[in-house]
């Protein structure tokens, strides 16, 4: 097995694929998908798309194909689980603190605090082929669903780039394309350390995780927002990792079984664990205990 990292959309990613002739090139390609889709979809960057579209609320905006196709799949994410995956959490998260990149944060270079925003206005974004509408007031946040996306549409460009399987990791959230091997994976626990909670084994699909551990600044200060208080969500759950056949489909159903709680073990194949340390599974794999 060959394996390569680099730094991309605020997290570490690793590709892992076959000691294959293909590898190299296909990683470049892999490399430079992360690149563009940084550029799309950041709300850090002044030049990126989805500031652009931010900063034109109130108006019809001209999007590219892969926005379009990422807000389609966010919005229908905010119906399928009734607003509590929500797309508009962006001034929330800015009122939280997260105004900037999470590097410059661990620096200390945290914003200032505001009272929490509100969310919850997805249903009046408006779209047609080629352009959208946010209301005003309304600035989107696509980080996870983003970042998944991205994740699958880089394993789909690693396959098409001649590599027989791929396993792409963003930061933990990844996605094995091809006829792969049984790879091994591990979730880690969420507590001081970051310990290996369990591993398993996987051939195909996704797996993203969300907890209020990471991307954290304070005691219920981190960057999961609940968009029915516009606040950082106190949660039964601190961590739910979630499997799925893509992993922008993982990141939603990770984000929905934070929020939802231990009642997610009956909706997603998920590992959830619990403020007070209780591990739920909810899912047919075969895992090792740590």
């Amino acid at each position: 097995m060959r394996s390569v990292g680099f730094r991309s959309m605020g997290t570490d990613v690793t590709v892992h694929g076959p000691d294959h002739g293909a590898f190299d090139a296909a990683s470049s390609v892999l490399r430079r998908r992360f690149l563009a889709e940084d550029r799309r979809f950041s709300r850090f960057r002044g030049d990126s798309e989805l500031t652009s579209v931010n900063q034109r609320a109130g108006r019809w905006t001209s999007v590219s194909d892969g926005f379009a196709e990422v807000l389609a799949a966010a919005l229908a994410a905010a119906r399928t689980t009734d607003g509590i995956f929500d797309p508009t959490v962006h001034d929330a998260l800015v009122a939280a603190g997260y105004d900037r990149d999470f590097d410059e944060i661990l620096a200390g270079a945290r914003g200032a605090l505001h009272p929490s925003a509100p969310c919850g206005r997805w249903r009046e974004i408006r779209s047609r082929p080629g352009a959208v509408f946010l209301p005003t007031g309304v600035h989107l946040d696509l980080g996870g669903i983003a970042k998944g996306w991205c994740v699958d549409r880089a394993a789909d460009d690693a396959i098409a780039a001649g590599l027989p399987w791929v396993l792409v990791n963003a930061g933990g959230d990844l996605r094995v394309a091809g006829d792969a091997p049984a790879l091994e994976v591990a979730i880690e626990d969420p507590g001081p350390g970051n310990e290996e909670l369990l591993r398993s084994h996987i051939r195909s699909g996704a797996l993203a995780t969300s907890s209020v551990c990471a991307r954290a600044w304070g005691i219920d200060a981190h960057h999961v927002i609940d968009p029915f208080t516009g606040a950082p969500a106190r949660t039964e759950v601190i961590q739910a990792s979630v499997w799925a056949a893509t992993c922008a489909e993982a990141e939603v159903g990770a984000t929905h079984a934070l929020l939802l709680g231990t009642d997610a073990a009956a909706r997603y194949p998920a590992v959830l664990v619990t403020r007070s340390g209780e591990i739920v599974i909810s899912m047919p794999i075969e895992e090792d205990a740590a």
